[in-house]
């Protein structure tokens, strides 16, 4: 299967705006990469790096309209002309080598490791989660990725039952799991992501405790944590499925956020569920809610 590959080189502080764009016109990833020729040293490995000259890629379906999706992102962007920008198809080797090339080991919180399989791990005493990521996004370099990674890490998940909700590689239902979980969903609407979430399952050897599925296919349950990790539309729509799916008293994670969408969010969730926290990381949310008890 071949993907249509657009990249567009642009300044460090449109990047977030630029990736905003491309996820709300259905790219299955957003990458950054450097546009130039200039070193950056960043303190904070879980964020993404941005140069001052970065190129921003999004990886769409081979059969989207590229005339259609300038013109979307014209107006999303509110530009009359897009930035310098190429379009390519990829082949599946291909974009498999580009996605895997700057995949490091990272580390979250004070224990939680992601490793490629790759390389080996830094530090092998610490919770080390190893992963192939194929074709589905989610290795950990996102904003909203790296903030529900540090919620698990930071959060006691002994015996508790989990969801990762639209899983992309796994990564969030296989840390889970690494981190006490008792048993975890793992749930997505793309085949691919499915097929790489078994993958990474078997790699880090908790298919014992992980069961995935598309959503349709999944069992009725009320469990302990549901984290979802996809975009602001899907979540409103998902509030009263997600209202059945959380026991009372029960957390709910929602990330893929924008901070200007946070209002309507807070909306689609108030009946269900009462809001405890939220975390912000450049423009992406996380959004942390309790929900209420049935009286």
């Amino acid at each position: 299967m071949s993907w249509l590959q657009i990249e567009l080189s642009i300044s460090a502080p449109d990047a977030e705006r630029v990736e905003a764009a491309l996820c709300s016109a259905g790219a299955l990833s957003v990458t950054f990469g450097d546009a130039g020729d200039s070193p950056i040293y960043q303190a904070d490995i879980a964020l993404p790096p941005l140069w001052t000259n970065t190129r921003v890629s999004g990886l769409f379906p081979a059969a989207t309209d590229i005339d259609s999706l300038r013109v979307y992102l014209l107006a999303a962007l509110g530009l009359q002309r897009l930035p310098e920008h190429r379009v390519q198809l990829l082949e599946d080797r291909e974009w498999a080598r580009e996605w895997l090339k700057d995949f490091k080991p990272m580390r979250f919180g004070k224990r939680l490791w992601i490793c490629p399989t790759t390389h080996s791990p830094p530090d092998p005493g610490a919770v080390n989660i190893r992963l192939d990521p194929g074709l589905a996004f989610g290795t950990g370099t996102h904003a909203t990725t790296a903030l529900c990674l540090e919620w698990l890490e930071a959060n006691e998940l002994a015996g508790k039952t989990v969801i990762d909700y639209g899983c992309g590689s796994g990564i969030l239902a296989i840390a889970a799991v690494h981190l006490g979980a008792k048993r975890a969903w793992a749930v997505d609407i793309d085949p691919q992501a499915l097929t790489a979430t078994h993958a990474n399952a078997a790699h880090n050897q908790v298919q014992d405790r992980l069961e995935i599925s598309p959503p349709g296919e999944l069992k009725i349950l009320q469990v302990d944590v549901l984290l979802a990790n996809i975009l602001a539309g899907p979540l409103r729509e998902l509030a009263p499925h997600f209202a059945g799916l959380v026991r009372p008293g029960g957390r709910l994670l929602l990330s893929g956020i924008l901070s200007s969408q946070r209002d309507e969010i807070e909306r689609a969730y108030a009946r269900w569920f009462q809001s405890c926290a939220v975390t912000r990381r450049e423009e992406w949310l996380i959004m942390e809610y309790l929900r209420r008890k049935i009286h």
